[in-house]
């Protein structure tokens, strides 16, 4: 089960609590308590938000896959430190290497992540429960872990733990867990073969060309 489930939970946290950052109308918007919010209160709020967004928006996102990757594009960005956790992924081969080329790669993993299992959302359990358990400091001011359990009828919760630090104001992710297995480390073991005899730059073209895919059950 834990590799399945990591595939279609990394689609689902290709969207899941970005909508604190999504426009929303000027009276209902307070970007101070968006930026004073707790990571926990986030991902609870945005996690309920999301799914409840793609339950209203099934039939539309079912006939219009393009509609689809644009809101998963660009709640992604939102949601994510991209950049920081390319670095993560691309672990000893990061060092040294250029914010340039690291964009790079971040933004074709992120595309190439986006074509695989963005369609994979409207599989997604819309009727599932969101219950944060704990929120934790990370050691070396990484950030902090949220831990939370996804509540399913008739089936076991599921854990899945995010990695959040502060970047431009307001917490974003760079890690998700999904029962113990990283996000990170997952992506990691796959390209390290690739990034041992290609430089940066080329594993980030066959990644954009679709000669190379991110799985997330490698």
């Amino acid at each position: 089960m834990k590799r399945s489930f990591l595939s279609i939970a990394v689609a689902a946290s290709l969207a899941m609590g970005a909508a604190a950052f999504a426009p929303m109308p000027a009276r209902a918007q307070d970007a101070s308590a968006t930026a004073s919010a707790s990571p926990s209160q986030m991902v609870l709020d945005n996690s309920q938000r999301v799914l409840s967004t793609l339950e209203q928006r099934r039939a539309e996102f079912t006939k219009n896959r393009a509609a689809l990757r644009q809101f998963v594009s660009s709640e992604f960005s939102k949601m994510f430190d991209r950049d920081y956790a390319a670095r993560q992924v691309l672990g000893r081969h990061a060092r040294g290497a250029s914010d340039a080329d690291v964009k790079l790669f971040a933004d074709a993993l992120a595309d190439n992540l986006m074509q695989r299992y963005g369609d994979s959302l409207l599989d997604f359990n819309t009727r599932l429960r969101v219950r944060v358990k704990s929120e934790t400091v990370l050691p070396r001011g990484l950030g902090v872990k949220v831990a939370s359990e996804m509540l399913r009828q008739g089936g076991e919760p599921v854990p899945v733990d995010y990695l959040m630090r502060r970047s431009g104001g307001t917490w974003k992710v760079f890690d998700v867990m999904v029962e113990g297995v990283s996000f990170v480390q997952t992506f990691r073991q796959q390209f390290d073969a690739e990034l041992t005899h290609k430089s940066i730059a080329q594993v980030a073209a066959d990644l954009r060309s679709g000669q190379l895919q991110a799985d997330a059950r490698h």
